[in-house]
């Protein structure tokens, strides 16, 4: 009895081992900057970029022939943060840009310049915390971005004055961003937000990535990475969930998501739309995987977006 309750005590001792160290090998590769790949970013998400190349690179030379400048401005904990910013015309109406998880403002939005630009928008195309030019160790997850994006706000009225007008666009984890500064006291001047394929939560996705990709359980894989990143980081995985923080939204918000997305599954779209306080709306692109929608369906984006803003912004 005492041999078979020695064994029992080493292997559950082995497998706490074993649980932690998966733990940490998760949490390093997925919260820390220089360990979060792209390309494993790509290779989950599933997307097929290559057929996109075309109009891409012709619409990002286009793009970059126009007026543009780098700008800076520092977050509330001290980090370094950049942006690109795109003027245009009297700049009164301006996109607030945020990028997804391992991407980069210059990255997610090449297609979309095409149509803001033509619109008369100026843009202002942000680095999240940890990505691109901006500093930072630990990735944000919308959680500490959604104080950024307040920031950037901010800069962007001391910019070009009381009466501009402002969009907020965001793309997987700068849509959870977006939504989840919708909970926030938004200045007058933010008419409307924009998400596309964003998260409800990190703990969600990654929840979900574990199960449908890794065929892993994410407990305590998630709780042990949770308490990690609230000490290194300052934020829990699921501190900030944008299902949460669309109940005290003021300003309305377009939903837009790929019904064969598997990397943030559309679920979580509709169940963030179930929970928005706020005038909605929401566009599914049938046959769209993770951030595709724009480029599987431009027309009816653009539709989506002339129905939506064309309340708002003048």
């Amino acid at each position: 009895m005492k041999k078979k309750t020695r064994a029992i005590a080493i292997f559950l001792g082995l497998l706490t081992v074993a649980e932690a160290g998966g733990s940490v090998y998760f949490y390093r590769r997925t919260m820390k900057r220089g360990n979060a790949k792209k390309e494993r970013t790509i290779k989950m998400a599933g997307t097929d970029w290559n057929q996109y190349m075309p109009v891409i690179q012709e619409r990002k030379d286009h793009m970059m022939e126009q007026p543009h400048e780098d700008v800076y401005r520092l977050s509330e904990d001290g980090l370094k943060l950049h942006a690109t910013w795109f003027p245009a015309g009297d700049q009164k109406k301006t996109v607030i840009c945020f990028h997804g998880y391992t991407s980069q403002g210059m990255s997610d939005y090449i297609g979309l310049s095409d149509y803001y630009m033509k619109q008369g928008f100026s843009m202002l195309l942000v680095d999240e915390r940890s990505h691109g030019d901006s500093e930072g160790e630990y990735i944000g997850f919308g959680c500490l971005d959604r104080m950024d994006a307040m920031g950037w706000i901010e800069w962007l009225i001391g910019r070009c004055g009381d009466d501009i007008q402002i969009l907020l666009h965001g793309t997987s984890m700068g849509g959870a961003t977006v939504l989840m500064a919708s909970g926030l006291q938004l200045p007058d001047q933010v008419k409307g937000i924009v998400s596309d394929c964003g998260f409800t939560s990190a703990k969600e996705v990654f929840t979900h990535v574990l199960h449908s990709m890794y065929h892993l359980p994410a407990f305590p894989m998630i709780q042990i990475a949770s308490l990690v990143n609230r000490k290194k980081a300052g934020y829990g995985l699921d501190e900030c969930n944008a299902a949460r923080e669309v109940r005290k939204a003021k300003v309305p918000i377009l939903l837009i998501h790929g019904d064969a997305d598997t990397f943030v599954p559309c679920s979580m779209c509709e169940k963030i739309n179930e929970n928005i306080a706020s005038d909605k709306k929401m566009l599914i692109v049938k046959g769209a995987a993770h951030a595709e929608s724009y480029y599987k369906d431009m027309e009816a984006y653009e539709q989506a977006l002339n129905e939506f803003i064309g309340g708002l912004i003048k």
